[in-house]
């Protein structure tokens, strides 16, 4: 099998794989705001809180983040889809597309999501065409509202069904 044969399977087998998506916002060293949307997205320790998440090293917005003190990961809200294209399209003003304000820890934080997690840097790791970012999770805000699920390229929130499913099971 050939790379890119290999290459193709690994993107089908982990696009079949449901997750969540998250948008991630730091400041340049001037103030201005960066942001992109990211799905490699997990937790990692609970003592401290740390989480991680990955930037591909062809992001124009990458040093920010390897070499920023601090990011906020914001969870998005199931009615957020145009927000997550938003950020995953380059050379758009992003943060101009969206209600957003600066964090008492000098970070852009988006309105509406989920959950927002601000971190302080605490290891860029590189690994192969991405350096792996673990944060230390300073501040976490909660709203009440549905997350948003992507799989198999399309966005959504987590199907009533599933819930049904499992109150059925106990």
């Amino acid at each position: 099998m050939s790379k890119e044969e290999k290459q193709q399977l690994f993107k089908e087998a982990l696009g079949n794989y449901p997750t969540g998506v998250t948008i991630v916002t730091a400041a340049t060293k001037d103030g201005t705001p960066v942001g992109l949307t990211v799905n490699s997205f997990a937790s990692v320790s609970l003592d401290p809180l740390l989480i991680l998440w990955s930037v591909d090293h062809r992001v124009s917005s990458k040093d920010t983040f390897i070499n920023g003190e601090k990011f906020a990961v914001h969870i998005l809200a199931a009615d957020q889809v145009d927000l997550c294209k938003t950020f995953a399209t380059p050379n758009v003003d992003r943060f101009s597309n969206c209600s957003w304000n600066m964090s008492d820890h000098n970070i852009p934080i988006i309105d509406g999501a989920f959950a927002v997690l601000q971190c302080r840097l605490h290891q860029a790791v590189e690994a192969g065409d991405h350096t792996i970012i673990i944060g230390e999770v300073l501040d976490i805000d909660i709203e009440n509202r549905d997350p948003m699920l992507y799989h198999r390229r399309n966005f959504g929130s987590i199907p009533a069904q599933f819930y049904t499913d499992i109150d059925e099971r106990k």
